[in-house]
């Protein structure tokens, strides 16, 4: 579950909720009927976008949507998920940037991928991969060889690429990757005439993608010797963020050019979060209500000053490593781990999906997401309550 666009189930609320998780089920369910089973690992946040937009622009409320059958995602319950063009533009772009991903980490050597035999099966997974997004591409008319040119130059870019080479330079592939397919989104819904500042969004976003990429790796790239767009061009991290900024703001310009149909989530992903994944990137992230430093005064349990906190509960007996290891595959095959509760193959704790936090870092961020943009919400209804 990779990507930039991390948002808080607290800050959605519960109805921009349930359309967010929609689309991230129509998603993962494209995958599924297209590609099979293991497809569905490439499903990441930032590829429903992708889908959100499409919808955004349709006419018709709850148009492109259909019952799915019982998951394991969801407690077995069913749901109404995205279906349609704009989920299987989303699969088809998945797949084509998950098999560039795969073959940039074998390119690096990175982890396992350093041994030959593994290498081999990477490189014949993403060769699956990228083939398979053609083929889901062409379907809703969308050619995928701008996004396999743009990883192919990539490639080359980041070889010549030193120091003073300007960092947009090196963003320039991904930008270009994201325009396309952010403007075929105005194609599928029958607004051509969005597709002009969808494109720009959609540069933008890619300029963005890459920095925080690369902000988040830079000390672990640093640590392995592995390239990284901004040591290798010398961009300090006032510059990269200077940059992060600047295209936040002109997504939320360029979304103020493109007719909705309702645009209340596209709005609250692509203005108010992408704000908060640059702050959380920079390490930056603040609450509304200001820090709430704790006192060293302060009781130290629930009884007060020198009362001992209650006991913790009695823990159920721990699962031996093969029996851990038995349950944790079968987590893993239904996806459990993802979102939701599921227990700790080997502790046998409650724990939380991977996706059911997500980064919602301090939930009373929620009274600061207009902080910093202005009149970013002027002219919207986006659900935000915090009287922007």
């Amino acid at each position: 579950m990779f990507g930039i666009v991390r948002p808080c189930r607290h800050r959605l609320g519960e109805s921009l909720k349930t359309q967010w998780m929609a689309h991230l089920c129509g998603l993962c369910l494209a995958l599924r009927k297209d590609h099979g089973q293991f497809a569905r690992i490439v499903t990441n946040y930032d590829g429903l976008l992708i889908s959100v937009l499409t919808e955004a622009q349709a006419a018709g409320e709850g148009s492109g949507r259909r019952t799915a059958g019982p998951c394991p995602l969801r407690g077995m319950r069913t749901a109404s998920v995205a279906n349609g063009e704009g989920a299987r533009l989303s699969a088809a772009v998945s797949l084509v940037l998950a098999s560039a991903k795969v073959r940039d980490h074998v390119a690096d050597g990175d982890g396992l991928l350093a041994r030959k035999p593994v290498a081999l099966a990477a490189r014949r997974v993403a060769a699956g991969w990228g083939a398979a997004g053609a083929r889901s591409g062409s379907a809703v008319g969308f050619d995928t060889a701008v996004l396999v040119d743009a990883v192919d130059r990539q490639l080359g870019i980041e070889t010549l690429a030193g120091l003073g080479t300007p960092i947009l330079t090196v963003t320039e592939p991904t930008e270009t990757a994201t325009a396309a397919a952010f403007a075929h989104t105005a194609v599928l819904a029958g607004r051509p005439g969005n597709a002009a500042p969808l494109a720009e969004a959609g540069r933008l976003f890619g300029r963005l993608a890459h920095l925080l990429d690369a902000v988040e790796d830079r000390e672990t790239d640093a640590t392995s010797g592995a390239w990284n767009p901004l040591t290798a061009t010398g961009t300090s991290l006032t510059e990269a963020r200077r940059l992060a900024d600047d295209a936040v703001h002109g997504i939320r310009l360029a979304l103020r050019e493109v007719e909705f149909s309702d645009a209340k989530l596209a709005h609250v992903l692509l203005v108010h979060e992408l704000r908060g994944s640059v702050d959380r990137a920079f390490g930056s992230s603040s609450c509304g209500h200001g820090a709430v430093m704790s006192s060293p005064y302060a009781p130290a349990g629930p009884g007060g000053p020198g009362v001992p906190p209650p006991p913790e509960p009695p823990r159920r007996d721990r699962r031996g490593l093969l029996a851990g290891c038995a349950v944790w595959m079968g987590l893993a095959c239904t996806c459990q781990m993802c979102c939701g509760t599921f227990e700790d193959p080997w502790s046998r704790q409650r724990r939380e999906g991977l996706c059911s936090g997500s980064d919602c870092g301090d939930c009373c961020d929620c009274c600061s997401c207009c902080e910093g943009c202005g009149d970013c919400c002027d002219g919207c209804d986006c659900g935000c309550d915090c009287g922007c």
